[in-house]
């Protein structure tokens, strides 16, 4: 195994997958800020930006885009790698919409015009966007989505609201969903567009989350015009394009990362507490630790699956399923163990790595969002078991 020392934009593809682990490894352990590491908090663009430039001038801003769209033009195997050791450093994730979202898809359904404005623009940094999909009504269920957009000579108009927007204090564009056919059946009659988010009519909101941090918006269209070529694709096809933007989502929500870092956390409480010679503490930690030791075997079996190249089945929500159930068993347990301490939510005084609460209600989403474990359920019961309401 062998890291090279690799040139701006150098295709890496010819690389043994080790090879390119290893120089994927000592790449980041050069260039990552260390003030970054492992943040307990989503990182706004402002505190991401040297990273976020960091990767665009080596070129590894886009694995999975083409490299003729400026991307690394990675195989899915090279791919996950990648994701795997920026998860192992504990790099901050990136304001990221445009780049694992509608960089994709504009490259697939987009214009010419809209690829040559666009990517060039993701890549620089010079443009952050975010993405305009749930609904205070419409979130595990999103067809129901109630935004409209309709035709007005060569403008559409936009009225509705979105809510849950990642980072939307952020963004420069918004990519939204929205019903431009209101008779027809709940996932046809949707179609996808992209607006500036300084579009006249577009009000942004910050939501303040239980962590006191502002990571999500929510975003109001009154009477928004936009221009007729603000469309990605054909009208009323944009639930068959947002659906082809998932498609790596399930496994990296399954990644044993969050749970990793949680085990990790609790063994430090532990450890600054000096708890670690109890022998309840010492069968608590054990136990844990083969669970995530379980989890992780599960992760590698469909991790294994995309290096070969084979597709993933709907049996892959199970690794969602029960990532967010161990994710959240490990913090309600930081919780019971750090005692007084979880009555502030700022790390504590005396180890600034340790923030019992955050760790906790950071992990409370993960059964939510990305599909929640309800649904997921669901597909594993109706396409992997064969069950159906009828056999109640």
């Amino acid at each position: 195994m062998t890291a090279i020392d690799p040139k701006p934009h150098e295709d890496l593809n010819p690389l043994s997958d080790e090879d390119f682990r290893q120089t994927v490894r000592h790449w980041i352990e050069e260039n990552y800020p260390p003030h970054l590491r492992s943040p307990h908090q989503r990182l706004h663009i402002d505190e991401a930006r040297p990273w976020y430039e960091a990767l665009s001038r080596q070129g590894w801003l886009t694995p999975n885009w083409p490299r003729e769209h400026g991307g690394m033009g990675l195989s899915p195997a090279k791919h996950l790698i990648m994701v795997e050791e920026m998860e192992r450093h504990g790099c901050a994730r990136l304001p990221d919409p445009g780049m694992t979202m509608l960089g994709p898809l504009l490259i697939r359904y987009g214009s010419d015009e809209q690829r040559a404005w666009h990517l060039p623009r993701i890549l620089s940094g010079e443009i952050i966007w975010c993405q305009g999909y749930s609904e205070p009504n419409a979130g595990s269920d999103l067809a129901s989505l109630r935004t409209s957009a309709v035709l007005d000579g060569n403008e559409w108009v936009i009225n509705g609201q979105k809510i849950w927007t990642t980072l939307g204090t952020d963004g420069d564009w918004i990519f939204i969903l929205a019903r431009t056919d209101p008779d027809a059946p709940k996932q046809r009659g949707i179609s996808f567009f992209i607006m500036p988010v300084d579009t006249p009519g577009i009000e942004v909101r910050p939501i303040i989350n239980l962590d006191r941090h502002d990571e999500f918006a929510e975003v109001f269209f009154n009477d928004v015009r936009i221009p007729a070529d603000s469309i990605v694709g054909e009208v009323n096809r944009g639930w068959s394009i947002a659906k082809g933007l998932l498609s790596f989502e399930r496994i990296f929500l399954g990644s044993p990362y969050m749970a990793t870092g949680a085990m990790a956390h609790l063994e430090r409480l532990v450890r600054h507490l000096g708890r670690e010679d109890e022998p309840e503490i010492k069968a608590l930690l054990n136990g844990l630790r083969m669970e995530l030791e379980d989890h992780k075997s599960f992760y590698t079996a469909f991790a294994d699956q995309v290096r070969r190249g084979e597709p993933l089945g709907p049996d892959v929500s199970m690794l969602k399923i029960n990532l967010s159930a161990l994710y959240q068993k490990i913090t309600d347990h930081i919780i019971e163990i750090a005692g007084q301490h979880t009555a502030l939510l700022d790390p504590l005084s005396d180890d600034p790595g340790l923030y019992p609460s955050s760790a906790f209600i950071q992990a409370r989403p993960h059964s939510i969002y990305g599909g929640s474990s309800e649904i997921q359920k669901n597909i594993v019961a109706k396409q992997v078991l064969g069950l159906s309401e009828d056999m109640r």
